[in-house]
């Protein structure tokens, strides 16, 4: 034990620092970094410089940006760390700088950052440095003086180590990859079921002005109609089937599919239990030979990757077989997506096999049957408890040789209780953006929280529209 905590410090920086006294003129520190986009972004973050000719790189590869100084407060941060952590080291005060900025910086320059002693004040202990950097071509970006005080005091330290960061671009990357990529494609026929509030509606008539899909809004017209004003949006241009209830317009989208007038259903404000006893009716719902589930994809915020998590809205308790069946709706999705191969994570309360936590059983189950090839398309492993499911970390400490383990790309919940809870706990406590529709019908269901926002009901839409189109071309 005590071998492994003296390897772990040893790991760790550790920082000496000079003392004025032991400072002469003429010392010097130097440091050596390149320019990636990673710390562009990371800079943009932290100082809330926007400018796009730091981050737009048509911007940053035009004359207007050649004219002016590139990234040179990042370069001119070097300074500052070379203070910090080589001379004089920890206890320096930073009292001035003056900077020249002599060429500009760009993405990819490797850039070698000087600081030289020039002139010590025994009466204030202030420090002058010559302060220079210069790029990879040998030639000075930077020059100028800085001054600093120096400890009197020897001091040592021992640093920990820095949290990890995970950059996804625009925050939310992967609905705004959907959409992106939904853009050119034939939009979604789709049958909005029950718009009769603001954010159904809104969602709605948005996905439709992106040329997502092409809406008949079916429910009570006057209460349509309603919603509509509340929201200021018109929707003369929109087809509306009117009916007497929420229950009939249900029934009307599901003719509507049979008709061949509909590729696809939205839920509007009504219950999912009374949408999805319309769909699953044996004469005139849409089954197949698959049993339903949902799958949300979601863009949680310090994942460095989408997440699918399926099922929370449909099966309360599913059995074994369809587990299998909800499992291979979520591949499926991830495969039609063009994602390759997904790692999925069977959840349980723990990662070890035991008959008293029945979902542990299942996970193992489903493993196998992958194994056998009667679930196809992707690599499972469980039962994982969430940790060991999203964090090598956590993983590693409890031992556990995975290829999914850390890196889960498809998180499969043991029941609807469990499943909507952690879905919630991400939307209110993390924020996540997410798009989700239930799979394993005859046409794909846009099924998004009767709370979920306009983004995600667009994004929702996306994502139906995506499955329907590229699944025809697989």
């Amino acid at each position: 034990m005590h071998e492994e905590i003296l390897k772990e410090m040893n790991s760790l920086p550790c920082v000496t620092n000079k003392t004025y006294a032991e400072i002469s003129v003429g010392d010097e520190a130097s440091l050596t970094r390149t320019l990636t986009k990673r710390d562009i972004q990371l800079f943009a973050i932290l100082t809330g410089d926007m400018n796009p000719a730091h981050l737009d790189e048509k911007y940053a590869k035009s004359d207007l940006f050649h004219q002016v100084v590139g990234h040179g407060m990042w370069t001119g941060s070097l300074f500052s760390t070379l203070f910090s952590m080589h001379l004089p080291g920890p206890g320096a005060i930073y009292v001035s700088q003056n900077l020249k900025f002599l060429k500009p910086v760009h993405l990819g320059d490797t850039i070698t950052a000087i600081v030289k002693v020039t002139k010590k004040d025994e009466t204030t202990k202030h420090i002058t440095f010559e302060t220079l950097c210069i790029n990879h071509k040998g030639e000075k970006v930077i020059a100028g003086e800085a001054v600093v005080i120096a400890p009197e005091e020897k001091v040592s330290w021992v640093g920990s180590p820095l949290p990890q960061i995970h950059l996804k671009e625009g925050g939310h990357s992967f609905v705004q990859w959907l959409l992106s990529k939904a853009q050119g494609l034939a939009p979604l026929k789709v049958a909005v079921v029950h718009p009769v509030d603001v954010l159904s509606i809104s969602g709605a008539v948005e996905a439709a002005k992106a040329n997502i899909i092409e809406p008949i809004l079916v429910g009570p017209e006057h209460k349509i109609k309603k919603a509509a004003e509340e929201a200021h949006i018109d929707i003369s241009q929109y087809e509306l089937i009117s009916t007497l209830h929420s229950h009939e317009a249900a029934a009307r989208a599901i003719e509507l599919v049979h008709e061949k007038k509909v590729e696809s259903i939205m839920k509007g404000k009504l219950s999912t239990e009374e949408l999805f006893s319309a769909i699953v009716d044996p004469i005139k719902g849409l089954r197949t030979g698959r049993r339903m589930s949902h799958v949300f994809i979601l863009d949680v915020p310090n994942y460095p990757k989408p997440i699918f998590l399926t099922d929370t809205a449909i099966n309360i308790k599913p059995s074994l077989m369809e587990k299998k069946d909800i499992v291979q709706n979520a591949v499926d999705l991830y495969q039609t997506l063009g994602l390759g191969r997904p790692k999925v994570a069977i959840l349980s309360a723990v990662e070890t096999v035991t008959e008293k936590i029945p979902s542990t059983l299942d996970a193992t189950a489903l493993c196998k049957m992958a194994d056998r090839n009667q679930i196809w398309g992707a690599i499972l492993d469980g039962p994982l408890a969430f940790d060991n499911a999203v964090s090598k970390e956590s993983a590693n400490i409890k031992g556990i040789v995975s290829e999914v383990a850390g890196d889960a790309d498809i998180l499969v919940v043991p029941d609807l209780e469990s499943g909507n809870m952690l879905y919630k706990e991400l939307r209110y406590f993390v924020g996540v953006t997410e798009a989700g529709i239930v799979l394993g019908a005859t046409v794909p269901v846009i099924l998004t929280s009767r709370a979920g926002d306009i983004e995600n009901r667009v994004a929702s839409c996306a994502l139906a529209l995506l499955y329907k189109r590229l699944q025809k071309q697989s």
